[in-house]
């Protein structure tokens, strides 16, 4: 009550704009219709085993993807908010880079209205920054994406359940397995979390999935800590073949 009470004189002393593109928009945390018509979001016909879209081609239920059936993945499903486009990477850097941390709470919804329900307890748990980058930048956009969807479903937030043990070069531009021996060994399950994990449901959280490799470390780190689920949510995915 208190927020919807004060919202006419913050949106006077501060008018709503669209993130991505800066016009007029009638309320803060939205977008203009144009920049939301820009956004694509995955859906059916898709893989039941990581959600890659199928697009018009005709499957049945329960049709696996040629990467899936190829190389069949350890986690429980994967769940992308968007694919990743020229308006959520416009998104994605004015959250990441531009320090504009209140889009968290419109990244998570976006998350949120394409994650299924979870039964039973879940461990909201981000990809973590190493300290060195989370001092530069001074958030961890993943963790805080975590917050938004461990506060919405009710789920517990682990938020250093992983740590960054090494600090790694950027990861633009090399490929999946130039990226999987830049990460080899730098991720790890928190020493002091293991008891908590161990048994327990994860939700993964990032913010951009692109090869899968970040994600992939830290899934091979969560099921070594005994972790018996694991499924991956994130704001935007790259699969420029799903276009």
């Amino acid at each position: 009550m208190l927020k919807q009470s004060f919202a006419p004189l913050v949106n006077l002393l501060y008018p709503p704009r669209c993130p991505i593109c800066g016009d007029a928009i009638g309320e803060h945390g939205a977008l203009c219709h144009a920049c939301w018509s820009g956004l694509v979001i995955p859906g059916e016909p898709c893989c039941s085993a990581c959600q890659r879209p199928f697009g018009s081609a005709a499957v049945g239920e329960g049709s696996l993807c040629a990467p899936c059936l190829a190389h069949p993945p350890e986690h429980d499903g994967i769940t992308a908010a968007t694919l990743y486009t020229e308006g959520s990477r416009k998104l994605v850097l004015a959250f990441k880079h531009g320090r504009r941390i209140a889009l968290s709470n419109l990244l998570g919804r976006l998350m949120l209205a394409r994650l299924p329900v979870l039964e039973g307890e879940w461990l909201v748990i981000p990809v973590p920054l190493h300290r060195r980058r989370l001092w530069s930048r001074g958030f961890n956009q993943s963790a805080l994406l975590a917050g938004e969807i461990a506060r919405a479903r009710g789920h517990e937030l682990v938020v250093d359940g992983l740590v960054r043990t090494t600090s790694t070069p950027p990861l633009g531009g090399l490929g999946r397995r130039a990226r999987a021996r830049v990460l080899k060994g730098a991720i790890k399950a928190n020493p002091s979390r293991l008891a908590r994990i161990s048994g327990g449901q994860v939700l993964l959280v990032d913010d951009v999935m692109t090869s899968g490799a970040t994600t992939d470390a830290c899934l091979r780190e969560l099921r070594r800590a005994g972790a018996v689920r694991v499924r991956i949510a994130c704001f935007a995915r790259v699969l420029d073949e799903a276009l």
